[in-house]
């Protein structure tokens, strides 16, 4: 936008428009800070709603895109000083939602120097991040993310959150210690995007054995010290006997009629997979399992329930 215009020289319709073109990449900067895809939806939301009524404000002191990263971080602060007092603890986020890839590559190009280019790299956007981030209180929060992952100066995240240098310094310091404490160890090692040859056969072998029912086959696949979750329910299973030991007792080695569809989450491999009961003429959704993989074995399964499927753009059945 052009220092010539004003905003509140602007119409709704006008105003809009230039804040649309923010829209996706203001949500997943809602997302990183809320672990919540229908959270960020209203975060946004609420976003574009406060910019026009405040758009008076807008100085031109910095660009129309960070005076919005402004405005959507302060929601998301509002917002879970009003619903999530509290972080998460215990390695589980049970507010955890996944993001589509498909939403992912609506994200700009930009530059080389645009935030958001080095926002979108993988590490910042998987599931691991996403449940670690959300272990840290809302403000050491914001910090983070504005200055690693955005690329804000001190000075500008000071503004923002009314505090000194200083202070946000200490801040960052304190969620970079509570990252380190919350990311997996093999971090630096991680390997197995949905790009992946190697990670694409891991998938396939997963995918097949799960159709089959087959536990044996699966705990062949899965690291030892594997993770596995399913947002909203509570409970985190850690080891691959815990992980097994929850197959055998909720029944899953005896269910049949199962199909796969393979799909990327989170720029992580996902298979979604849907169940057919007695009678019924077509598969209908079942659960979303979202993988990571490292080191060439499964090291985290996080599950999603099937009301999921809409947002990850999945079919809403399949053909017998």
């Amino acid at each position: 936008m052009g220092t010539e215009t004003r905003l509140d020289d602007l119409d709704e319709p006008a105003f809009s428009g230039l804040a649309e073109r923010h829209r996706r990449e203001l949500h997943v900067h809602c997302y990183r800070m809320l672990g919540s895809f229908e959270d960020a939806e209203d975060t946004v939301q609420e976003t574009f709603l406060r910019a026009w009524r405040r758009r008076e404000t807008f100085e031109g002191r910095s660009t129309f895109r960070a005076w919005l990263y402004r405005i959507a971080t302060n929601a998301c602060l509002d917002l879970l000083a009003k619903k999530r007092p509290e972080p998460a603890s215990g390695g589980e986020v049970r507010w955890l939602q996944p993001y589509p890839d498909r939403l992912l590559d609506e994200l700009p190009a930009g530059d080389a120097d645009e935030p958001e280019t080095v926002a979108v790299a993988r590490e910042t956007i998987e599931l691991a991040y996403v449940v670690a981030v959300q272990h840290l209180a809302p403000r050491p929060r914001a910090a983070l993310i504005l200055r690693d992952v955005l690329g804000w100066p001190a000075k500008d995240v000071a503004e923002l959150l009314g505090d000194s240098v200083n202070s946000v310094n200490s801040a960052l310091q304190r969620a970079r210690a509570g990252m380190r404490e919350h990311l997996p160890a093999q971090r630096q090692d991680w390997t197995g995007g949905a790009d992946d040859a190697g990670a694409r056969d891991l998938v396939r072998r997963y995918t097949e054995a799960s159709v089959a029912t087959d536990i044996d086959g699966l705990a062949a696949l899965l690291r030892e010290d594997v993770r596995c979750s399913m947002p909203p329910t509570p409970g985190l299973h850690v080891g691959r006997a815990a992980v097994v030991k929850d197959w055998v007792e909720s029944g899953f080695g005896e269910m049949t009629h199962l199909r796969a569809v393979p799909t990327s989450v989170n720029r992580q491999p996902a298979v979604a997979y849907y169940h057919r009961r007695q009678g019924e003429g077509v598969y209908l959704p079942l659960t979303i399992d979202v993988l990571r993989v490292t080191g060439g074995a499964v090291a985290e399964i996080v599950t999603f329930h099937a009301d999921r499927f809409a947002s990850l753009g999945l079919p809403e059945s399949v053909p017998a």
